[in-house]
């Protein structure tokens, strides 16, 4: 389901470098973790929009889970990075990438990134310790940038084109401001670079950008949700434009 907001409507758009994930109800080994999780026990086939997918839901409903496994299902780090990174701190995805199978389009990306906003330090010191001549970006080591900073340093220079990135709540390491940055970079990238995203967030900010599709994970399962009725979208607005009465609830 592509979601529309307002009149901000998009170029017509290529097929994605990945169409979708599957997991077969027949291969599901039992109802152990992750599959006790109601989304990914009844996930089926999760069509992705060729140029932006998000997946929200509240704290445990499995966005991360998910979304860590097809990381690792196309090849990328657990923890974040590259193809080319095989670090671990230690060892905690879930065993979710055995069981699922990819659908790939006519058109394979070239590159592929894993950002994560929990395991960013952990990332940032493998790039730099393995990666000559990819440890700077704008002449400042990493390790000398805010959180957010680095986030979006990665972003902007190692994201080269014509790829596939995840994120997983990049809000995490993002003002306001910044997420209207990754906006942007977003973008440029969908309509410049021919790049697919799949995010994990719970920023309605992040997950305004326009006619991108966006499932909801819950105890019902996995499905597509309109922008306007997410509870991101609602409970920011109804606070923002009525703070007095959420704080007088709230606080009694």
């Amino acid at each position: 389901m592509t979601v529309s907001k307002g009149s901000n409507k998009l170029p017509l758009f290529e097929p994605g470098h990945i169409r979708s994930v599957i997991l077969p109800h027949a291969s599901i080994p039992d109802r152990r973790y992750p599959f006790n999780i109601p989304a990914i026990r009844s996930m089926g086939e999760l069509k992705l929009h060729p140029r932006v997918t998000f997946l929200v839901g509240e704290n445990g409903s499995g966005k991360s889970t998910l979304i860590e496994a097809i990381a690792v299902l196309i090849g990328l780090n657990a923890e974040g990075g590259s193809r080319n990174h095989s670090f671990a701190t230690r060892s905690t995805e879930s065993r979710l990438h055995n069981y699922l199978q990819v659908k790939r389009g006519p058109d394979r990306e070239r590159d592929g990134f894993f950002l994560r906003a929990e395991s960013l330090y952990n990332v940032v010191t493998n790039l730099e310790e393995t990666m000559v001549g990819f440890g700077w970006y704008g002449g400042e080591t990493l390790h000398h940038k805010s959180h957010g900073e680095s986030f979006l340093a990665i972003a902007k220079h190692r994201f080269r084109g014509k790829g596939f990135y995840i994120m997983d709540e990049p809000e995490s390491a993002l003002s306001p401001r910044r997420q209207l940055q990754m906006l942007q970079l977003i973008h440029e990238h969908v309509v410049s670079r021919n790049s697919q995203f799949l995010i994990a967030t719970h920023s309605p900010i992040l997950m305004a950008y326009p006619d991108a599709t966006i499932y909801q994970l819950d105890i019902n399962g996995i499905e597509p949700i309109a922008y306007e009725d997410t509870e991101h979208f609602k409970t920011t607005r109804d606070f923002v434009c009525n703070p007095e009465v959420f704080l007088h609830h709230l606080m009694g």
